[in-house]
């Protein structure tokens, strides 16, 4: 294998695998996962020879050190015009595209403001939508819509002399929890956290990794394109639509394209087992699928079981599922332990919410899902409050030292002292992840997020648990997203639980309010927790990132401004009267 910690950037790797691998695979855009023959194909001497004709062109607007938006869609030329930055010494933003809505629309614009990008690279199918865009939101940078024209060539083109300090990707934090932030993700990161993943997931000679996720995510970008193609792996890439209206699709990626490594949050597995029934796994063939990476947002042992189960005679085993952990802020990886079983704790509940992780007294209780070990990084669990070290066994924040932490966040001095180079127990050059969890053995268990912990009755909550549970518990809610939230109580207590939730299909408001008060005995039997609202809203309702992660603190602040539109609330009434919904009392 190539050595990637030898060298000075990125741009070197991929002008080595241009001269030596010249005519082996590199990226595949396949647009029906069904029929192989219509895919398109690039080598790695195809992918360098656009990247160069991308380069020569980029460098006619941008001068070098520019920050280049790109708006594109999952395509041949997203990937090229990713590697046409580095080699003309430009700085990458990957982000999602404008769409209709505005709230996407104006973080699109958030993020170009934030970058001062130079320049915005798009498709030709997408240019009317960018430049109706940025004429709406009088935004003036130069549009490109540059097209991979294998004819064109460069060969004389300069590359930039990069090194590992200098920066390549801003990648731009989901904004689950807060704003989008800038992550400055160097060359050395990139090459670092490839050599990692590459280590970790091993593969042989012509297999591939391949997947749906968004080529602006990190998971997708860094995961799904930079890291297999710096490993020297070919890639295989489609539309994430293409997933969300027909699962099966993916797991046909994954037969048809020799696909050994896939990747996804775990909503996706959850979603394959709704909606690829039993009568559809037949044809399946998912013997070469070496490692189901599952990572993300947190990973949950019953949809880990159910997902095996349903594919095991189409060939999928148990040992071939990787959870792991990663953030952008780590460039991508930080944990996992492929080809084994996963590790699942079965927790006592009541020390769980006390920050303790013991096992429980009768082989029930809550499980937490094993996202391996630390590679190559060094990592504390520390008390968010006293920034005290703590004992192995107790949930804390996790902290992060290691080559693919990257340096900061874009132009941001406050979020970044408030994040990196921070000091325990004498030590320095600490991230502070946000993630709260426990390692246990050496392997880390991730709990949830900080900002996203409720604190009800003096008990700590995890929302994602309580959102899990009700889809498992109630078919209306089956392949649709929650967010359960905590808002202020009237009578200065820590706070009230309030379920907003997403259901299949619009009913009859008898059927609702049945729903809902079934749901607030779930809640009740599973957490011993009383529902103080329960808010039933329409497919879409539920505000996410464009990654797909819940946005609790918008749904919270939509909740306590009286925003949502619910199609039944009860014990809620929205600001708007005239909103159509059923409103009922809370109990």
């Amino acid at each position: 294998m190539v050595d990637l910690l030898g060298a000075r950037s990125v741009s070197e790797i991929f002008g080595l695998h241009s001269r030596e691998r010249g005519d082996r695979p590199a990226v595949t855009i396949v647009k029906d996962p069904s029929d192989p023959a219509s895919a398109q194909r690039l080598s790695y001497a195809e992918l360098d020879q656009a990247a160069r004709v991308f380069a020569h062109d980029l460098r006619e607007v941008c001068p070098p050190g520019s920050r280049v938006l790109l708006l594109q869609p999952t395509s041949a030329e997203f990937v090229a015009a990713v590697l046409g930055c580095f080699y003309a010494g430009l700085v990458a933003v990957p982000s999602s595209m404008p769409g209709r809505y505005r709230q996407d629309q104006q973080r699109v614009l958030g993020i170009a403001h934030d970058a001062e990008v130079g320049c915005v690279v798009t498709t030709p199918d997408e240019r009317d939508e960018v430049l109706a865009w940025a004429e709406q939101q009088g935004f003036t940078a130069p549009v490109m819509c540059p097209r991979i024209d294998l004819t064109r060539r460069a060969d004389d083109l300069d590359v930039y002399d990069a090194d590992p300090d200098t920066l390549a990707v801003l990648q731009y934090t989901s904004g689950s929890t807060s704003d989008p932030k800038g992550s400055i993700v160097s060359h050395g990161n990139l090459l670092a956290n490839a050599a990692t993943t590459a280590a970790t997931f091993p593969l042989q000679e012509g297999e591939k990794f391949g997947g749906w996720l968004p080529n602006y995510h990190d998971m997708g970008l860094m995961g799904l394109i930079l890291s297999p193609l710096l490993a020297g792996y070919g890639t295989v890439l489609m539309n994430p639509t293409a997933f969300l209206r027909r699962p099966r699709a993916w797991l046909e990626l994954i037969d048809n394209f020799d696909v050994a490594l896939s990747a996804a949050p775990n909503f996706a597995y959850e979603l394959c087992v709704t909606r690829v029934p039993e009568d559809k796994v037949e044809g399946l063939d998912l013997t070469r699928w070496k490692y189901a990476v599952s990572g993300s947002e947190p990973v949950k042992a019953s949809v880990l079981d159910d997902f095996a189960a349903r594919f095991a005679s189409a060939g999928f085993r148990p040992e071939n599922f990787a959870p792991c952990f990663g953030m952008a802020e780590a460039t991508l990886l930080v944990s996992s332990s492929p080809s084994r079983v996963p590790v699942v704790l079965r927790c006592d509940p009541d020390a769980l919410e006390q920050g303790r992780v013991e096992e429980a007294a009768d082989g029930t209780g809550r499980t937490l899902v094993s996202c391996g070990a630390l590679l190559d990084m060094d990592a504390r669990i520390v008390d968010p409050r006293t920034l005290q070290e703590l004992p192995p066994g107790r949930v804390g924040e996790l902290w992060l030292r290691g080559r693919s932490v990257v340096g900061g966040y874009w132009r941001n001095e406050e979020a970044t002292g408030a994040t990196f180079a921070q000091t325990v127990g004498g030590e320095g050059g600490f991230m502070r992840t946000g993630d709260l969890g426990v390692l246990v053995d050496g392997e880390l268990y991730v709990t949830g997020r900080i900002k996203e912990m409720m604190i009800i009755r003096g008990r700590n909550v995890y929302p994602h648990d309580i959102e899990h549970e009700l889809r498992q518990h109630h078919e209306p809610l089956r392949d649709t997203v929650g967010s359960v939230v905590s808002v202020p109580s009237d009578d200065g207590d820590d706070g009230r639980l309030v379920v907003i939730h997403e259901v299949r299909r619009r009913s009859p408001e008898q059927e609702l309010a049945a729903l809902a008060a079934q749901m607030r005995n779930t809640v009740s039997r599973e957490f011993g927790l009383r529902a103080h609202s329960v808010v039933l809203m329409r497919r879409g309702g539920v505000r996410r990132t464009t990654s797909g992660k819940v946005q609790r603190s918008s749904m919270r602040s939509l909740y306590v401004s009286g925003e949502l539109e619910p199609l039944w609330a009860d014990g809620y009434r929205p600001r708007a009267e005239s909103a159509a919904f059923g409103r009922g009392e809370a109990s």
